[in-house]
Formats: C-alpha cells, structure tokens, sequence
C-alpha cells in the first residue's frame, strides 16, 4: 500500500462511521495557546477542546500535514524521526469516548489495514484500568500485550502541568520482529523493533489552575496515526525513508550530490537528512512561512543550512534545495495542490536562501580557521556555538575540522552557551504560556450568554444591555454588551472607540478586543456616573476615527491587489496594521520593489479609487470563495461559512472587517514608505484620506521652502539640486588632491629619516584609510622597506598599518600582530599590507617601541 492509497482507506474508513472529512490545516496555527507550528492533528480544534467555540461536526476525520522541531537533530539517525509529517486522525467532540475509539482503531489496523494482530502491542496508563480492560475484553488483545506506563509515556496535555484539558492516552505499536532489537513489548523493548503507529488520546479532565483535575462535561476523543510510521510496516521495508512519499526525494538528492543511497552509514544519513528537510522547506514556504532569524522563519533557514550542510560534506557543491522542491511536488502535488501553486516561490525563496547560506559558509570557515590558527589546543566553546547559532554549523562538523588540526573543542563551554540559549528559550515560552491563559470569567459569559451579536457593519450606534463589568487594568472597566456596533481589533484592523451610555453614567470606550473568540470586550474609563451590569445603554462609536479606518481597510485590499499584478502572484501577506492614521502592509517578496514598481502600485490603487467602483461583502461557504479566487488573509482563522469583500474589478479577499460603500470614499492613496523587516519579507506603509492630504500639503511646503532657497521653480528644482552636487563633488575632489599633496610631502619627510630602510612612526588624528594610502606610498619608495605607522584617529581608539616592499623578506602581518595585541586589538592577514586596530591607545607608543625593537630599527 503506498500513501495516497492509505490516506483514502483511513478516510473513507471514519467516513463510514459517520465521520466529516474535514482538509489539513496550515502548518501555521492561530490559536494563541497553540505551538510555533503544526505538531499534531488536534491543533486545528484547539478552540473547541478549550470550549471557546462549537464543533463543526460532532465527528471529523483528517490527514493533517504536521511539523515537529524537537526532533530536527536527530533525523536521519534513525530509521522513523522525520520534521515533517502526515497525521492521519479521527475526532469525537462530545459524541463517542474509549469503547467506540479503541475498537474502530483495532477494526482499521487489522481488517482494512491487514496488520496481524498477534504482532500488535497497546500501552495504556497505570490508572487508565477502563483502557486495559477494553484492550483485552472487546477486541480480545491478550493482557500480556497490555503494557501499563506512567505520564510521561501515557498522559496527554497541550502544555505540560498548564490549565487546560488533558487526559490518559493508549498507544498502539507494530513488532517488526527479532531482527530489529530485544523484545519486551515498547516498554522495554528495542525502539527500532517496536514502532508506535497510532496514539489514541482520551480527554476525559480539566486541569485547573492549583494543578488538580476534574472531569470534563464532554469528554472526547484525539487520534493520531503516523501516515509515514504505518506505511513501512504495511510494505514490510525497513524504515520510512524507503516509502513512496520520501524515497524519491531521496533519489534527487543522489542525483545532486553524485552519492549513492546504502554506500554507507555517513551518506545514508545525510541523504535522509537531504529527503525529510527537502520536503519540510517545501511545505513551511508554501504555507507562507519565510527565512528569518526568529520564530518559524528560523525553523525554516536552520532546516535549509543543515541540508546545504550535508550536501556541502556529500561534495555536492552545485544548488541542491531546488532539485529536493522539484521532487517534492512531483510526489506530493498531488494530495497538497498548495505546493503545485506555490511551486515558482518555493523554489526562488529555498534557492536564494541556499545561495545566501554556501556565502555564509565559506564566512564561517573563515571564522573557524581564523580560531584554529590563533594557537592553542582547545578550540573555546564560545567560539563553536557561535558557529552553530550564527552560521548553523553543527558542533560534529567543528569537531571534525578542528581534530584534522590536532584541536579538542571545548564541548563543555559549547554546552554551556547551548543551555543559555535554551533557559532564555524556556522562560520566554513560560511567559507566553501564562499570558495567554483563558480568564474563566470571559468562559462563563460566554457560556451564560452566547456570541455577542455585531451589527457594526450597518450602523455605529445601536442599542444594547450590559452583560457585565469586570475590573481592567490601571482603573479601567471592561464592559460587556449582548449586541455592539464597535468592532473589535481582528484581522489587521484596530478596534473601535467611542462612548457606551446608561440612565445612570457615561463609560468612554478606549479600545475594543476579543475576550474570547466572538465575546467582545470593550475597553473603557467611567467618565459620568456608573454603568453596571442589567441597563439597557446606548453604544456609539466614534463615527470620524471608523471612517478614516475603513479607507485604511479597503485601501490594504486594493494595495495587496496591485502588489500582486506589479510584482507576482506569489506577493503573500504576512501581516498588516490598519489604523485611523494610517495603514501598514507586511508582504513577502525577494527583492526591494524599483520606484518604478512603487509608482505603478500607487498609480493601480489612486485608478481604482477614482473609478468610484462599488465594494460589496457577503457571507458565502469556504469551498465557494476558494473556487471564486478569493485571497485568506494572514494570520485569521477561517470557519465553513465566511465573508467575502470585493473591492472594485480585482480585489475579492476574505475579511471579516469594516469598509467604504464605494472606492471613491478611499480619497487619495500615497505610499509613504518601503522597505525590508526581515529575509524576503517587506513593509510598505501609507496614507489614505485626510492623511493623504495632509502629507500632500506637506510636501507642497517643502517644494515652496526648496525652490525659495535653491531659487527655482518646482519643476526646475531636480536640475538646480544636480548643478549644487557637482559644485560639491568638485570641491571634495580638490579637498581631497590637496590631502594627497599633504601625504606626499608626509611621506618624503618619513622617508628621509628612514632607518636602514625602515620607517616606525606615530601620526594621531589620521583616518585610518589615510594612514594605509601613507604607508603604500612610502613602500613604493626604493629607500624604504618597511613601513610601520601608529595614531588615534579620535583618541578613543588606536590604528596600526604595516607595509612592506615585495622583495624585503618581511610579513607584514606579522609585524603588526604582537603590536596589535599590546593596544587590545588585532589585525589582517596580508602579507603585504596590513591593517589592526585596538581599544587602548593609550599604549600605542609601547607597540611602536616594540615594532622598533624587533626590525632593529
């Protein structure tokens, strides 16, 4: 069986029993409590686990494209760890628990899969006796194939000992036989013998916040069966490199490296390496993610150096991530039409990073060269982990390197520095942890109350009653109402403000956000009076801050639209700020847009604006908007039915956001800035209406003040600056023939008091290029040998150059090193002409000295 077959039986399987096959989601989660990235099946149902949201259906089944980080070193050492993966799995919120979840599973594996059943092992928790019992008694597992462990193996939670829903968990795994390891089922058996093929996690608690649990009042069901772990042991090969969906990425990495799969442990590994991260680079960019130094951007560019790394060591000089992407969706396209789509991306981003990284590499071999020549035999671990976090050297290739020399690595020092890393790393995500635990207060009113109800999009005043009131920050309220025109900060766009008026007080709305997924919750200060939870009260929104917000909103479509018909199809958002005063856009693409291609963006926006086209919003199902064209916004969450705006001819985006009737309302567009926040990511931030025109009017009066100064014309000014910058060019190049000249006479005078050929001196207050042009001058002259020359540009810091003629016999370098070190610094390499430079001028005469002594001068 190879994957597509198996993905259709497990599918069609819960189908079967009354499951909704729901798609993958992106490997870009948006839950604030989920991971980084995709790790699990469950993670697109987080907010229903959690309760903030109702279930689509009360049974779903899906093949959920995943990505694990903890196990990115040690892929390829095995013959099961991959980053990438597919998580087949089935679902029940509220509606079946173990007895219907464990014999499906054993009626999948042994009827429609034909696994045997006799080489079949569960593990169930030590307290889970429901478990143990039903393994035995309704699907006739012996007992003694019942293996019971503790938390660690057999307790499922989304954060480890975090508040939330949690459970025991019963996972199957598959004997491959004696072969492959030590028996004893998976609890003490060889890992490579017993592979665990399905997790079956029963969510039956709540963890409250002093750590106790209590039952959940719906209590479900979180399967996830390893697509890529089944699909060997259904075709008997012996490990997941050898299946469809990875042994023809491994075949193009043969091809680009010239090594061949089995000629050896090393290759065998580096080749496996090259198969997964192909196609983990290939699904993070396609799902939008792009090479950055933090966060998932930085998952992807370490997954890209360690493949360019094995190709590098496998000899492979020649590009190798665009073959692995070719080869990716040559096997995959099919299943994940996403990377079809994205192919031309894909490939420009992993490339351009690849290239990026070969120049990176020979940088840090020049680091490590440089640390491996300033003698010693221990390599500092300083210095390694730099290599690791700053050039993604692995500590095996430094160790490598530096043994060739005779050179230990400071593994404990590395270690160190690695577990600084990991500490900050730790308390970074326990912060992020607790910041976005759930207030019980905002569940209970959600559950007492339901959604509020949003009628912004008609009005911006309407009536409503105070659910509540609740203590906010800094003496703030946050009110609650049963219906609001305010719109709360989502997809880009900031929340309203405005007042909210009782019989008996006046709250003045600073801000309006998400409490909860659809509880909206108004950020306030009592200006008059009181408002409690019961009155009925009148909310209005601030109707001018709305309306220049709206223009901003439609404005970003319209600017996403002309990126997208300048640029390329594959511009993709990656984040966006739409505020009263203006409106900011985050975008991928690979290179600064020329002016020319700013100009024909603002010209396509300010032409839509002006043809005063309507815009129109509607709701519609998913499946239709996407067959429509229909453009995902980034970051937003997205449920069966959605809204769908379409501003003038091109732009049709989902959105569920306030905008103008028509583009004319937009005024004037006007970019007032571009530029890069990250690799292959950029920023564009512009104006809109009233701040359109203000800037406009602005640099109207600059124009006036440039023409009154220069005494031109506004039409004449381009021209008058071009004739001030020669008339300045001019004078920096006479400046500059008269330093020369000065330097010259300099040189003949240190010349002339040469000292059997050699010329040691002191010259403060020069440029540190002006002091090298020096010394190359005088090493020109036939009375001079050797040129060594000290100062202090600025009194802060010292400069050194050394010189020397061809045919003297001296290294240059050598003799500025000792001299370098005595001022705190160091300095080049050439043998010719060298340059250092230090932080203790104080002691430049004491160098000087020494330089004297050791030439004899």
């Amino acid at each position: 069986m190879e994957a597509e077959q198996l993905r259709r039986t497990f599918t069609d399987f819960f189908s079967q029993h009354g499951h909704v096959r729901l798609p993958s989601a992106s490997l870009i989660p948006h839950h604030p409590t989920a991971p980084l990235l995709t790790n699990a099946g469950m993670n697109q149902f987080t907010s229903i686990f959690l309760g903030e949201e109702p279930p689509p259906h009360p049974r779903v089944t899906t093949v959920q494209k995943c990505f694990r980080t903890g196990d990115i070193d040690i892929v390829g050492t095995t013959t099961r760890h991959l980053t990438f993966f597919e998580m087949l799995g089935n679902f029940s919120f509220g509606d079946y628990f173990k007895p219907e979840a464990i014999t499906m599973a054993w009626e999948l594996v042994t009827e429609r899969l034909g696994l045997d059943g006799s080489r079949l092992w569960v593990t169930a928790h030590h307290d889970d006796d429901e478990a143990a019992e039903l393994w035995v008694r309704s699907v006739g597992l012996p007992s003694e194939r019942v293996q019971r462990l503790g938390d660690e193996d057999n307790f499922w939670e989304m954060q480890k000992g975090a508040p939330g829903p949690c459970g025991y968990n019963s996972e199957i795994y598959y004997d491959k036989g004696p072969e492959f390891g030590p028996g004893g089922g998976p609890a003490g058996g060889g890992p490579e013998r017993y592979v665990e093929i399905w997790n079956l996690v029963f969510m039956q608690f709540q963890r409250l916040g002093d750590g106790s649990l209590v039952d959940l009042p719906r209590k479900c069901i979180d399967t996830g069966a390893g697509l890529e772990r089944i699909l060997p042991v259904l075709a008997g090969q012996p490990s997941v490199f050898e299946t469809d969906v990875l042994r023809s990425v491994i075949a193009a990495a043969e091809e680009a490296t010239g090594r061949a799969y089995g000629s050896g442990d090393e290759v065998d590994v580096a080749l496996r390496v090259l198969g997964d991260h192909g196609r983990a680079m290939s699904f993070l960019v396609a799902d939008g993610v792009l090479p950055s130094n933090e966060g998932r951007g930085y998952i992807l560019r370490r997954i890209i150096r360690r493949a360019v790394l094995r190709a590098h060591r496998l000899g492979g000089e020649k590009p190798v991530t665009p073959t692995l992407v070719a080869a990716v969706e040559g096997v995959l396209g099919g299943p994940y039409p996403e990377l079809v789509r994205s192919s031309e991306l894909i490939t420009q981003v992993v490339g351009r990073e690849e290239a990026r990284f070969r120049q990176t590499l020979r940088s840090g071999m020049g680091l490590l060269e440089e640390a491996l020549a300033s003698g010693g035999d221990v390599l500092e671990g300083e210095v390694a982990f730099r290599l690791h976090d700053t050039f993604g050297f692995p500590i095996e290739l430094t160790q490598e390197i530096a043994a060739e020399r005779g050179i230990a690595v400071d593994l404990g020092g590395f270690e160190a520095a690695m577990g600084r890393q990991r500490d900050r790393a730790r308390r970074a995500g326990k912060e992020a942890i607790g910041a976005t635990t759930a207030d019980e207060r905002y569940r209970a009113l959600l559950e007492a109350h339901g959604p509020t109800e949003f009628v912004g999009y008609a009005t911006t005043e309407a009536d409503a009653n105070v659910l509540a009131v609740l203590p906010g920050p800094d003496g703030a309220v946050e009110v609650f109402l049963d219906r609001t025109p305010f719109y709360a900060e989502g997809g880009g766009q900031v929340g309203d403000t405005g007042t909210i008026t009782t019989a008996t007080g006046t709250a003045e709305v600073t801000d309006t956000t998400a409490a909860l997924p659809g509880l909206h919750r108004h950020t306030a200060r009592v200006v008059e009076g009181e408002v409690t939870a019961g009155q009925p009260a009148t909310a209005t929104v601030d109707a001018d801050r709305r309306n220049d917000i709206r223009r901003n909103h439609t404005a970003t479509h319209l600017l996403q639209w002309a990126l997208r018909q300048v640029l390329g199809d594959h511009v993709a958002q990656q984040g966006s700020l739409v505020a009263p005063d203006r409106l900011r856009f985050d975008y991928s693409h690979f290179a600064a847009p020329t002016e020319e291609e700013l100009r024909q963006v603002e010209q396509l926006v300010n032409r839509a604006v002006i043809s005063d086209a309507p815009v129109r919003a509607y709701e519609t199902s998913m499946d239709h908007a996407q067959e429509m064209g229909a453009i995902a916004m980034f970051g937003e969450k997205y449920g069966e039915v959605v809204r769908v705006v379409e501003a003038g001819e091109g732009s049709r985006e989902l959105c569920g956001g306030t905008h103008v009737h028509a583009l004319g309302m937009v005024g004037p567009f006007r970019i007032v800035s571009e530029g890069s926040i990250g690799a292959n990511t950029r920023r564009i931030e512009a104006l809109t209406g009233r701040g359109a025109i203000d800037r406009i009017a602005g640099d109207e009066e600059v124009l006036a003040r440039a023409s009154e100064l220069l005494k031109a014309r506004p039409e004449e000014l381009a021209d008058a600056v071009a004739r001030l910058m020669e008339r300045q060019r001019a004078a920096e190049e006479e400046l500059r023939a008269l330093r020369r000249r000065g330097l010259a006479e300099q040189a003949a005078a240190l010349a002339a008091a040469a000292e059997g050929g050699v010329v040691v001196a002191r010259l403060d207050g020069l440029a540190p290029d002006q002091l090298r042009e020096l010394a190359a001058g005088l090493r020109g002259r036939p009375e001079v040998k050797a040129v060594v020359l000290g100062g202090s540009p600025d009194g802060n810091r010292a400069a050194l150059v050394a010189a020397v003629a061809k045919d003297s016999g001296l290294v240059a370098s050598d003799l500025l090193a000792p001299a370098a070190r005595i001022v705190g610094g160091g300095g080049g390499r050439d043998p010719e002409l060298a340059t250092a430079g230090g932080r203790d001028p104080g002691r430049l005469d004491e160098a000087l000295e020494d330089v004297r002594r050791r030439l004899g001068a």
